[in-house]
């Protein structure tokens, strides 16, 4: 897993950064012309549906299971994954088994370029969905059954460690109405929304596709990220009875 969060990284280091970097939140909805190149995460916003949002109404956070379920059955939790995966100095419990992180470095937060300390019961790091779960909610999620809502929680394309005080800032917007603040990592994090929103089929709201070309069509060959080996159906012990 620690090559995912490598390959986010390099790519942001390598200058990902739209040619208006301060579009972003708020500019608009008229929508960019540009389409990319085959398997680029622009031309994969073409593919997503455009519709209006859906009433937040029955949104409840245990419509997508009790959090960070072990969907994977490898004997942790999925947020223990996600710490071991994108931080680093990693270290256990004491006679842990290998899965409870007890602190590490967030080094840096994807969404600040700052480095941050983790300490287990006192953190500064959240375990971001990228798409937020009320997002998801709205555009389609409310619709299906446990097992993809699980499975969509849990999902590693879903998650990311990053800061606290930003995540919490974000809360469930979506491009159109948040973004990084650390612009050279906006390409990368556009790029996950798309690909997450496409394996799910989720769709987007008229403004949230604008953003989402807007920022893209800066860095037109920013690959659309695989979609993983997680299923978009969870084992059938977590679903809802």
């Amino acid at each position: 897993m620690a090559a995912l969060a490598a390959v986010l990284f390099a790519a942001a280091a390598a200058g990902c950064v739209p040619d208006d970097p301060a579009a972003g939140p708020g500019t608009g909805s008229k929508e960019p012309s540009a389409t990319g190149p085959a398997g680029s995460a622009l031309a994969a916003v073409d593919s997503l549906t455009v519709k209006g949002r859906a009433p937040k109404t029955g949104f409840d956070r245990d419509e997508f299971g009790s959090p960070w379920a072990d969907t994977d059955s490898n004997g942790c939790g999925t947020r223990d994954d996600v710490l071991k995966r994108d931080l680093k100095d990693v270290r256990f419990k004491a006679g842990d088994d290998g899965c409870s992180v007890a602190s590490g470095t967030l080094a840096p937060d994807p969404y600040t370029g700052e480095d941050i300390t983790f300490v287990r019961g006192r953190s500064q790091v959240d375990i971001d969905h990228l798409v937020a779960l009320s997002d998801a909610w709205q555009k389609g999620a409310q619709q299906w059954d446990a097992s993809k809502r699980i499975a969509l929680a849990n999902d590693p394309l879903n998650l990311l460690a990053v800061g606290a005080s930003q995540n919490r800032s974000k809360g469930d917007g979506d491009t159109a109405t948040w973004l990084p603040p650390r612009k050279a990592f906006r390409c990368d994090y556009v790029a996950r929304q798309v690909a997450v929103k496409k394996k799910y089929g989720l769709w987007v709201t008229a403004a949230e596709k604008a953003a989402m070309k807007r920022v893209l069509s800066g860095c037109p060959q920013q690959p659309l990220p695989a979609p993983g080996d997680a299923p978009t159906e969870a084992p059938s012990r977590f679903h809802a009875g």
